[in-house]
């Protein structure tokens, strides 16, 4: 494949064209389960750049159809699921778009934004702040995950109760596909009944359909007031029941709702001493709530009070405290958002990231809790996650004393199958926001409706009959 590689050196610059050397940062995966072997790391420029690259790699494949060639896309690689990193065999090449990280346009009266796929999130949400708006995307990995990747997976985060996914987030994509067209839909527009949404298709592909390049976003007005609270919860049934009564004082101000499980709390105290974790030592549960006023700080503070004071009086909520600064907000989420951090320092663990109805979350985790702790006696359970939208990661730890990687090794498949039993049993889905990547494809193929995966499977034929982007991800064909 060398006359290939050095086709890409013309289009891109040798210098862009990386083969040899520490290429770890674009073939290991973020939480170091795999590290894969590129046959090249290809960071185009632009938008035309990653066309010229793509089209080069099909007519390639198409002259020799037996080579193995395939493209993985990839953004900040801060994936938790292994689906955007290359395989062991060395003919894929990692299609980076690092360098593509401008805001284009910011469009104030249309309230958008459009910037390219490698833009960081993190500097995103600045542009817009900078301007007197707000993009309310925030998930932890923000400082180094970037637009296309968020939208690639359909990210999640903090404020999916009020603003949605990524998907709900986004108005128009510019898309490069399998061929090495450019696909121009970066409208801006909030209603185009122009036949079928090709946007939706790519968001959450993964890029098994072709590369997004860029995207046009929407923007919101910068609140008045931030507030966030702190609250000690006696069950998961009780944060159920605070939920609700945050809908009912706070209305649309509701942007946040993480509940968080004693462990995993204890977790961040052990392995972070410098946070100081409030109120867990004597609840099984902490919830962690956020509420965004549009009128004054005064309008804030007083709804949330009388939520406090409301569910302290129905005693689903033991105690509670409100951030009194910005600091000591920013403190309480630094808390949540170090709970992975806590967990990989405590050792390798079996992530879950799934989704259930939330009136059926307090039954979801009772029986599964109950069912880990009969099979595998002495496991630990890291429970915590973004309950105002239905989304748990619930994670398995190795019981205390036991190698993590053995326990991994041996019981993985046995843990997978039953808390994922568990979710379908509540009419939940395997995968809320991290996408399923090649950790989950098996699984996929198991719990997803047979109909839905064939009308996949006829999708992924249709736009890619070279399967020439991200093989091996979502789908096996």
């Amino acid at each position: 494949m060398q006359a290939l590689l050095q086709q890409l050196e013309t289009l891109v610059g040798a210098a862009h064209v990386l083969t040899q050397g520490d290429l770890s940062a674009w073939t290991q995966d973020w939480r170091q389960r795999t590290h894969g072997r590129a046959l090249a790391v290809v960071r185009p420029a632009n938008t035309q750049e990653v066309a010229q690259v793509v089209k080069t790699c099909a007519d390639y494949l198409g002259a020799h159809p037996n080579c193995g060639l395939s493209i993985v896309p990839q953004g900040g690689n801060t994936g938790l699921v292994v689906g955007s990193t290359p395989d062991e065999t060395g003919l894929q090449i990692v299609l980076s778009l690092q360098r593509m990280n401008t805001v284009r346009q910011l469009d104030a009266a249309n309230l958008t934004l459009t910037a390219e796929a490698g833009c960081i999130l993190q500097n995103v949400q600045d542009a817009a702040r900078q301007a007197g708006f707000w993009f309310p995307l925030s998930l932890a990995a923000e400082g180094s995950c970037t637009v296309g990747g968020n939208l690639g997976t359909n990210a999640g985060g903090t404020q999916v109760l009020r603003f949605g996914n990524a998907r709900d987030l986004c108005l128009g994509l510019e898309v490069v596909t399998p061929q090495g067209e450019v696909w121009q839909g970066l409208s801006g527009l909030r209603k185009d009944n122009t036949g079928y949404d090709l946007k939706h298709l790519y968001i959450g592909a993964e890029g098994t359909l072709g590369i997004i390049t860029a995207a046009t976003l929407k923007l919101y007005p910068l609140p008045k007031a931030q507030l966030t609270a702190w609250a000690a919860v006696p069950s998961v049934q009780a944060a159920v029941e605070l939920l609700g009564l945050a809908h009912q004082h706070l209305s649309a101000s509701l942007t946040g709702f993480e509940l968080m499980g004693q462990f995993a709390l204890q977790l961040v105290s052990r392995h972070f001493s410098a946070l100081r974790v409030p109120l867990y030592q004597h609840t099984p549960f902490c919830v962690l709530l956020e509420a965004a006023d549009a009128e004054s700080e005064a309008h804030a503070r007083t709804q949330l009070e009388g939520l406090l004071e409301a569910a302290l009086h129905t005693a689903c909520v033991t105690d509670a405290v409100v951030a009194e600064s910005l600091s000591q907000a920013q403190t309480l989420w630094q808390i949540r958002e170090h709970i992975p951090l806590a967990q990989a320092a405590e050792g390798l663990n079996i992530k879950h990231d799934i989704s259930v109805p939330i009136s059926h979350m307090a039954a979801f985790v009772a029986g599964t809790d109950a069912a880990l702790v009969q099979a595998l006696p002495g496991v630990r359970l890291v429970n915590f996650g973004h309950l105002g939208d239905g989304n748990l990661h619930y994670n398995v730890q190795a019981p205390e004393g036991v190698d993590p990687a053995v326990f991994l090794k041996d019981h993985e498949p046995r843990v997978n199958s039953l808390v994922f039993d568990a979710v379908q049993a509540h009419g939940g889905s395997i995968s809320a926001e991290h996408g399923i990547g090649s950790l989950k494809m098996e699984h996929l193929a198991h719990y997803k409706s047979p109909v839905a995966l064939a009308a996949m499977r006829a999708i992924k034929q249709a736009l890619d009959p070279q399967n020439l982007m991200n093989p091996g991800r979502v789908l096996r064909r």
